[in-house]
Protein backbone atom coordinates (compact mmCIF):
# COMPACT_ATOMS: atom_id res chain seq x y z
CA UNK A 1 0.00 0.00 0.00
CA UNK A 2 1.26 3.15 -1.04
CA UNK A 3 1.81 6.47 1.35
CA UNK A 4 -0.80 8.39 -0.35
CA UNK A 5 -3.59 5.09 0.59
CA UNK A 6 -2.41 5.28 4.12
CA UNK A 7 -3.01 9.05 4.45
CA UNK A 8 -6.04 8.14 2.51
CA UNK A 9 -7.32 5.89 5.20
CA UNK A 10 -6.18 7.93 8.14
CA UNK A 11 -7.98 10.62 6.91
CA UNK A 12 -11.08 8.86 6.52
CA UNK A 13 -10.80 7.31 10.09
CA UNK A 14 -10.21 10.48 11.65
CA UNK A 15 -13.46 11.87 10.04
CA UNK A 16 -15.42 8.84 11.06
CA UNK A 17 -14.64 9.51 14.75
CA UNK A 18 -15.30 13.07 14.52
CA UNK A 19 -19.06 12.42 13.12
CA UNK A 20 -19.77 9.60 15.91
CA UNK A 21 -18.08 12.36 18.40
CA UNK A 22 -20.78 15.33 17.31
CA UNK A 23 -23.01 12.75 16.99
CA UNK A 24 -22.95 11.98 20.96
CA UNK A 25 -22.59 15.49 21.71
CA UNK A 26 -26.05 15.92 20.04
CA UNK A 27 -27.97 12.96 21.92
CA UNK A 28 -26.17 14.59 25.10
CA UNK A 29 -27.87 18.15 24.41
CA UNK A 30 -30.97 16.52 23.31
CA UNK A 31 -31.29 14.15 26.59
CA UNK A 32 -30.38 17.19 28.42
CA UNK A 33 -33.05 19.25 26.82
CA UNK A 34 -35.63 16.78 27.35
CA UNK A 35 -34.79 16.23 30.90
CA UNK A 36 -35.23 20.01 31.96
CA UNK A 37 -38.98 19.90 32.01
CA UNK A 38 -40.80 23.58 31.86
CA UNK A 39 -43.38 23.51 34.14
CA UNK A 40 -46.37 25.75 32.26
CA UNK A 41 -49.42 27.06 34.36
CA UNK A 42 -52.45 25.51 32.78
CA UNK A 43 -55.30 27.79 32.44
CA UNK A 44 -57.67 25.90 35.11
CA UNK A 45 -55.01 27.15 37.59
CA UNK A 46 -54.62 30.70 36.83
CA UNK A 47 -58.42 30.42 36.68
CA UNK A 48 -58.32 29.24 40.29
CA UNK A 49 -55.21 31.41 41.62
CA UNK A 50 -57.39 34.56 39.90
CA UNK A 51 -60.52 33.21 41.86
CA UNK A 52 -58.52 33.01 45.05
CA UNK A 53 -57.28 36.31 45.02
CA UNK A 54 -61.17 37.86 44.88
CA UNK A 55 -62.14 35.97 47.35
CA UNK A 56 -59.02 38.01 49.04
CA UNK A 57 -60.43 40.97 51.71
CA UNK A 58 -57.58 43.75 52.76
CA UNK A 59 -57.57 45.79 56.12
CA UNK A 60 -55.85 48.92 56.63
CA UNK A 61 -54.17 49.88 59.65
CA UNK A 62 -53.77 53.13 59.90
CA UNK A 63 -51.76 53.35 63.57
CA UNK A 64 -48.90 51.08 64.51
CA UNK A 65 -47.59 51.77 68.04
CA UNK A 66 -44.01 51.36 68.69
CA UNK A 67 -42.31 47.89 68.49
CA UNK A 68 -44.81 46.31 66.44
CA UNK A 69 -43.25 44.47 63.79
CA UNK A 70 -45.20 42.49 60.84
CA UNK A 71 -44.56 39.14 62.35
CA UNK A 72 -46.11 40.47 65.54
CA UNK A 73 -49.74 41.88 63.24
CA UNK A 74 -49.50 38.35 61.79
CA UNK A 75 -49.10 36.94 65.07
CA UNK A 76 -52.34 38.43 66.53
CA UNK A 77 -54.22 38.90 64.35
CA UNK A 78 -53.60 35.11 62.31
CA UNK A 79 -56.29 34.16 65.67
CA UNK A 80 -58.58 35.19 63.46
CA UNK A 81 -58.54 34.15 60.07
CA UNK A 82 -56.00 33.02 57.29
CA UNK A 83 -53.17 36.03 56.77
CA UNK A 84 -51.94 35.41 53.09
CA UNK A 85 -49.90 38.97 53.11
CA UNK A 86 -48.56 42.02 55.34
CA UNK A 87 -47.27 44.88 54.16
CA UNK A 88 -46.13 47.81 56.97
CA UNK A 89 -44.48 51.25 55.55
CA UNK A 90 -41.87 52.58 57.54
CA UNK A 91 -41.61 55.72 58.80
CA UNK A 92 -39.21 58.32 56.64
CA UNK A 93 -35.56 58.22 57.04
CA UNK A 94 -35.49 62.17 58.15
CA UNK A 95 -38.27 61.95 60.43
CA UNK A 96 -35.79 59.04 62.00
CA UNK A 97 -33.46 60.83 62.09
CA UNK A 98 -34.70 63.69 63.51
CA UNK A 99 -36.01 61.34 66.31
CA UNK A 100 -32.76 59.54 67.13
CA UNK A 101 -31.36 63.20 67.82
CA UNK A 102 -33.83 64.03 69.95
CA UNK A 103 -34.49 61.11 71.98
CA UNK A 104 -31.50 59.05 71.20
CA UNK A 105 -34.28 55.94 69.73
CA UNK A 106 -33.17 55.07 66.36
CA UNK A 107 -35.42 51.83 66.31
CA UNK A 108 -37.18 51.40 63.51
CA UNK A 109 -40.94 52.26 63.35
CA UNK A 110 -43.97 51.86 60.97
CA UNK A 111 -46.59 54.77 60.67
CA UNK A 112 -48.99 52.77 58.54
CA UNK A 113 -50.33 48.93 57.50
CA UNK A 114 -52.23 46.53 55.11
CA UNK A 115 -53.27 42.99 55.93
CA UNK A 116 -54.53 40.83 53.30
CA UNK A 117 -56.71 38.21 54.83
CA UNK A 118 -57.78 34.93 52.47
CA UNK A 119 -61.70 35.48 52.92
CA UNK A 120 -63.53 38.92 52.42
CA UNK A 121 -65.71 37.83 55.28
CA UNK A 122 -63.07 37.48 57.63
CA UNK A 123 -61.56 40.76 57.00
CA UNK A 124 -64.97 42.85 57.51
CA UNK A 125 -65.09 40.89 60.56
CA UNK A 126 -61.92 41.66 61.96
CA UNK A 127 -61.95 44.91 60.95
CA UNK A 128 -65.85 46.05 62.19
CA UNK A 129 -64.97 43.78 66.14
CA UNK A 130 -61.09 45.07 66.51
CA UNK A 131 -61.37 48.53 65.52
CA UNK A 132 -60.97 50.92 68.84
CA UNK A 133 -60.40 47.99 71.18
CA UNK A 134 -57.20 47.03 73.12
CA UNK A 135 -54.13 45.60 71.16
CA UNK A 136 -53.68 43.41 74.51
CA UNK A 137 -54.84 43.18 78.11
CA UNK A 138 -51.52 41.95 79.15
CA UNK A 139 -49.89 44.51 81.58
CA UNK A 140 -46.68 43.72 80.80
CA UNK A 141 -46.42 43.91 77.16
CA UNK A 142 -45.08 46.77 75.54
CA UNK A 143 -47.84 47.62 73.27
CA UNK A 144 -50.41 47.70 76.66
CA UNK A 145 -52.46 50.67 76.85
CA UNK A 146 -52.74 50.62 72.45
CA UNK A 147 -55.29 50.54 69.77
CA UNK A 148 -56.33 48.80 67.11
CA UNK A 149 -57.27 51.48 64.30
CA UNK A 150 -58.44 49.42 61.69
CA UNK A 151 -60.58 50.18 58.37
CA UNK A 152 -61.93 47.60 55.96
CA UNK A 153 -60.83 48.91 52.66
CA UNK A 154 -63.73 47.37 50.17
CA UNK A 155 -62.76 47.11 46.07
CA UNK A 156 -59.39 47.12 47.10
CA UNK A 157 -56.72 44.67 45.92
CA UNK A 158 -53.06 44.05 46.58
CA UNK A 159 -52.06 45.02 42.93
CA UNK A 160 -53.35 48.84 44.00
CA UNK A 161 -51.16 48.85 47.12
CA UNK A 162 -48.26 47.47 45.04
CA UNK A 163 -48.84 50.06 42.13
CA UNK A 164 -49.21 52.72 45.49
CA UNK A 165 -45.77 52.00 46.71
CA UNK A 166 -43.89 51.58 43.48
CA UNK A 167 -45.50 55.33 42.60
CA UNK A 168 -43.99 56.52 45.88
CA UNK A 169 -40.72 55.14 45.52
CA UNK A 170 -40.25 56.83 42.06
CA UNK A 171 -41.62 59.65 43.50
CA UNK A 172 -38.78 59.30 46.59
CA UNK A 173 -35.88 58.81 43.83
CA UNK A 174 -37.24 61.52 41.92
CA UNK A 175 -37.23 63.80 44.68
CA UNK A 176 -33.31 62.99 45.92
CA UNK A 177 -32.60 62.96 42.11
CA UNK A 178 -34.24 66.77 41.74
CA UNK A 179 -32.56 67.79 45.50
CA UNK A 180 -28.45 65.70 44.52
CA UNK A 181 -29.32 68.29 41.46
CA UNK A 182 -29.73 70.74 43.45
CA UNK A 183 -26.91 70.77 45.88
CA UNK A 184 -24.67 70.13 43.08
CA UNK A 185 -25.53 73.45 41.18
CA UNK A 186 -25.38 75.12 44.40
CA UNK A 187 -22.02 73.22 45.63
CA UNK A 188 -20.38 74.49 41.72
CA UNK A 189 -21.89 78.12 42.29
CA UNK A 190 -20.42 78.63 45.50
CA UNK A 191 -16.98 76.66 44.04
CA UNK A 192 -17.26 79.53 41.05
CA UNK A 193 -17.80 82.77 44.06
CA UNK A 194 -14.79 81.16 45.85
CA UNK A 195 -12.68 81.33 42.34
CA UNK A 196 -14.13 84.67 41.65
CA UNK A 197 -12.65 85.86 45.03
CA UNK A 198 -9.74 84.21 44.44
CA UNK A 199 -9.14 86.41 41.43
CA UNK A 200 -10.57 89.86 42.83
CA UNK A 201 -7.96 89.64 45.99
CA UNK A 202 -5.29 88.87 43.84
CA UNK A 203 -6.00 92.19 40.84
CA UNK A 204 -6.18 94.35 44.59
CA UNK A 205 -2.84 92.77 45.87
CA UNK A 206 -1.21 93.76 42.68
CA UNK A 207 -3.15 97.11 42.18
CA UNK A 208 -1.74 97.59 46.00
CA UNK A 209 1.77 96.47 45.35
CA UNK A 210 1.79 98.88 42.33
CA UNK A 211 0.39 101.70 43.82
CA UNK A 212 3.08 101.35 46.82
CA UNK A 213 5.63 101.13 44.00
CA UNK A 214 4.38 104.07 42.48
CA UNK A 215 4.40 106.11 45.29
CA UNK A 216 7.89 105.05 46.95
CA UNK A 217 9.18 106.29 42.88
CA UNK A 218 7.54 109.35 43.71
CA UNK A 219 8.86 109.57 47.06
CA UNK A 220 12.41 109.05 46.03
CA UNK A 221 12.12 111.97 43.12
CA UNK A 222 10.83 114.25 45.13
CA UNK A 223 13.71 114.35 47.58
CA UNK A 224 15.94 114.02 44.62
CA UNK A 225 14.29 117.37 43.39
CA UNK A 226 13.66 118.61 45.87
CA UNK A 227 13.88 122.58 45.98
CA UNK A 228 14.49 125.47 48.78
CA UNK A 229 11.95 127.86 49.83
CA UNK A 230 12.70 131.51 50.77
CA UNK A 231 11.68 132.71 54.28
CA UNK A 232 12.62 136.17 54.57
CA UNK A 233 11.81 138.83 52.13
CA UNK A 234 14.47 140.89 50.72
CA UNK A 235 14.86 144.28 50.93
CA UNK A 236 15.49 146.78 48.06
CA UNK A 237 18.85 148.52 48.45
CA UNK A 238 20.75 145.79 49.97
CA UNK A 239 21.81 144.78 53.64
CA UNK A 240 22.81 149.04 54.60
CA UNK A 241 19.14 149.97 53.48
CA UNK A 242 18.02 147.12 55.47
CA UNK A 243 19.70 148.38 58.19
CA UNK A 244 18.96 151.86 58.01
CA UNK A 245 14.91 150.94 58.02
CA UNK A 246 15.28 149.21 61.10
CA UNK A 247 16.97 151.99 63.04
CA UNK A 248 14.54 154.55 61.31
CA UNK A 249 11.43 152.50 62.99
CA UNK A 250 13.24 152.71 66.27
CA UNK A 251 14.00 155.93 66.18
Amino acid sequence: MTTNEEEDEETVQSNSDQGSVDSQNDDLVEKASSDRKVHKLSLRKTEDFNAKLKKRGIVYLARIPPRMTPTKVKTLLGDFGEITRVYLAEEDAAVRKRRRKLSGNGSKRYVEGWIEFASKKVAKHVAASLNSTPITNYKRSAHYGDLWVLKYLSKFEWSHLTEKVAYERRVKEQKLRLETMQARKETAAYKQLVETGKKIDKIEERKRRRAEKEGKMLESETKKFKTTHQIKPIVEGGAKAGKSAILGSLV
